[in-house]
């Protein structure tokens, strides 16, 4: 029989929409102050903190009983191509495993001018969270997101008396490129929701910043590190280039290659991480294309001493 403390409990139901999530991470990884990743371990413990002090209960009475991430994925070929994003696609996939976290991939597809579209995503994370809220009865869905096409699924799921919980982020930082890009959540949602949480007013909150809860929603740093460098192979292969580095900024950068200078992003880079390089750094690289035809820098790694 169900005793008092089980019927007390707090049935928690986590939907990531994973693009937004990636967006989100690599902004405090590159551009903000705290140049760390978001950690699902330490996003999960916030969340049964702030159900517990929303619903009024104990956090030991708080559990996330289920959690999917929804996300677009290239294929295998198109990935290859991409520095290490099959090895960071599969050790993420291994983090999200450790943490109980569903994974649902559709294809990235590539149009006729060469544009990547990822389509259906926010459809299916829509059907699965109200399914799923629908048979497994969640207290409280918390979901990761930002788009207003989400308001009709807060409305579904208020029908069946389930209490959403939206984490939201809002900033805006300049590019490589010189242009302001700018991430807002849709009001629309904000104003469907049960529990609307500014994520940044928290973190940037200069009482709550130290707080272990708060720093506990990144990944700490010699951690990053480590991960981002073990298991990458640094051998120069007969096709690749020297020069140093001329520029960084948010995650993107330049190569000294006449008569050009050569833009690399973070996602080529093997064995360091971009917040590790400096100005001046000399490093190997090949040449590709990108989406434009135009001469980029790929597999780039710093010359070992």
């Amino acid at each position: 029989m169900a005793t008092e403390r089980d019927l007390n409990l707090t049935r928690i139901g986590v939907f990531y929409d994973g693009n937004y999530f990636l967006h989100v991470s690599n902004y405090y990884n590159y551009t903000h102050e705290r140049k760390s990743r978001l950690s699902v371990a330490g996003l999960h413990h916030f969340i049964r903190n702030q159900v517990a002090q929303q619903e009024g209960t104990d956090e030991r009475l708080c559990q996330i009983v289920d959690a999917h991430y929804f996300r677009g994925r290239l294929n295998a070929f198109e990935a290859s191509n991409q520095g290490n994003s099959l090895y960071y696609d599969r050790v993420f996939d291994d983090i999200l495993s450790s943490e109980g976290v569903t994974t649902h991939y559709l294809p990235v597809k590539t149009n006729q001018s060469g544009v990547r579209q990822e389509k259906g995503i926010d459809v299916w994370l829509a059907l699965e969270a109200f399914e799923l809220a629908f048979y497994k009865r969640f207290n409280v869905l918390v979901l990761i997101a930002s788009d207003g096409d989400y308001v009709p699924l807060i409305r579904k799921l208020n029908t069946l008396g389930t209490r959403v919980m939206v984490l939201s982020w809002d900033f805006e930082y300049t590019n490589a490129y010189g242009t302001k890009m700018i991430t807002r959540t849709s009001q629309d949602l904000l104003e469907e929701v049960t529990y609307p949480v500014a994520m940044h007013e928290i973190i940037d909150n200069r009482v709550r910043k130290n707080e272990p809860l708060i720093n506990g929603l990144f990944v700490p740093q010699t951690k990053q590190r480590i991960f981002e460098k073990t298991n990458v192979k640094t051998t120069t292969a007969p096709t690749e280039k020297k020069s140093s580095i001329m520029t960084l900024k948010n995650g993107f950068g330049f190569i000294k290659y006449p008569p050009n200078n050569l833009f690399f992003h973070y996602q080529n880079l093997v064995g360091v991480d971009f917040n590790d390089l400096a100005v001046d750094d000399e490093v190997l690289f090949t040449i590709s294309k990108n989406d434009k035809g135009e001469d980029v820098a790929i597999n780039v790694k710093l010359v070992e001493d």
